[in-house]
């Protein structure tokens, strides 16, 4: 494998010991029905089981496998981008290693990505095994999203898709350190096209994806995607500001015919109204603020510990990508 392979496989893998062994009998039996040359990249978000040891078992006996071992538990999304930057390969799929997304698609996105299709990403039809919270969730997730940005984003994906090798550089060459890699790539644009299929439920383990990790992850693309929070704030103070004059009409009419003004129970609403959104604006702009600070240090956006790998491009690819800067820094597409 001295040479850039055909595919490469990139799958981000945290405490996946249960479902690793079957994953990478099934990838590699769908990789080999191509005929081509590839690698499967597998990599080690910081996982406290076995899954690092299975890792480096399958890289030890299978030259198709490399093992990439990052420095802690860097979420998802880097540990993502950490694989496509150690990826060699002409076309490159990413996919989960839980098995809920089949690896079995593989031959038929191939069949339009060598039709001319730079990205063929995978929409979910149904969503097998998947409580009804969190398929309301996502379902109104992405239709809210969609109003908010102004690049389209397609509704029900996930980061299962297949890329071709241009639009892979792109995605690598831009250093936002919250990441949201679905929108990204949907903002570099060239062709790209859904493949429809039916979700299965975990194979086995845990979902990865807590409320908490959910809640970051759509933080990350409303703020990473739109600045219309921040427009929302002027339409907000307008509306509170005309309100407001009400309640000074009112009061200056009440005075004029004699009334008494209402006083602590009115005076405590309007104080109240204008604090809770004072706040909530405070909030929405913090989020963009914090960002802005994170991005201005320019601290590595992973690190990667070791490779293992059984080519002799191991050494090299650990050289390169060792201590991992913002990809604007390393490679220019």
């Amino acid at each position: 494998m001295s040479q850039a392979p055909y595919l490469s496989v990139v799958s981000p893998c945290f405490n996946e010991e249960l479902v690793l062994p079957d994953f990478y009998k099934r990838m590699k039996a769908a990789c080999d029905d191509l005929g081509q040359t590839y690698e499967i990249v597998l990599v080690n978000d910081g996982s406290r089981d076995r899954t690092p040891i299975l890792m480096d078992e399958l890289a030890g006996r299978d030259a198709h496998v490399v093992a990439v071992h990052l420095s802690r538990n860097h979420g998802h999304q880097l540990a993502l981008s950490a694989g496509l930057t150690v990826s060699r390969g002409e076309n490159v799929l990413v996919i989960d290693a839980d098995l809920q997304d089949p690896p079995e698609l593989l031959s038929s996105m191939m069949d339009r990505r060598e039709a001319g299709v730079d990205v063929v990403y995978g929409k979910r039809r149904e969503r097998a095994g998947e409580t009804w919270f969190k398929r309301m969730t996502a379902h109104w997730f992405y239709r809210f999203l969609d109003s908010l940005t102004d690049t389209p984003i397609p509704r029900d994906t996930g980061d299962f898709r297949l890329m071709s090798r241009r639009s892979v550089d792109w995605l690598l060459s831009m250093p936002e350190r919250h990441r949201f890699i679905r929108g990204m790539v949907s903002w570099i644009g060239f062709k790209q096209e859904p493949i429809i299929y039916d979700r299965d439920p975990r194979f086995a383990g845990e979902s990865k994806y807590p409320l908490r990790r959910m809640l970051r992850l759509a933080m990350d693309a409303i703020t990473g995607f739109s600045i219309k929070p921040l427009t929302l704030a002027v339409y907000l103070a307008m509306a509170s500001g005309g309100l407001s004059l009400l309640f000074v009409v009112y009061a200056v009419l009440s005075w004029f015919g004699g009334e008494a003004a209402l006083g602590w129970s009115s005076l405590m609403v309007v104080v109240s109204m204008m604090s809770c959104l004072q706040f909530v604006m405070l909030g929405i702009q913090g989020q963009y603020l914090g960002r802005l600070y994170e991005q201005s240090k320019g601290r590595p956006l992973f690190i990667i510990d070791r490779i293992q790998a059984a080519d002799s491009l191991a050494s090299s690819r650990d050289g390169r990508a060792s201590s991992i800067y913002p990809a604007s820094s390393r490679r220019a597409a």
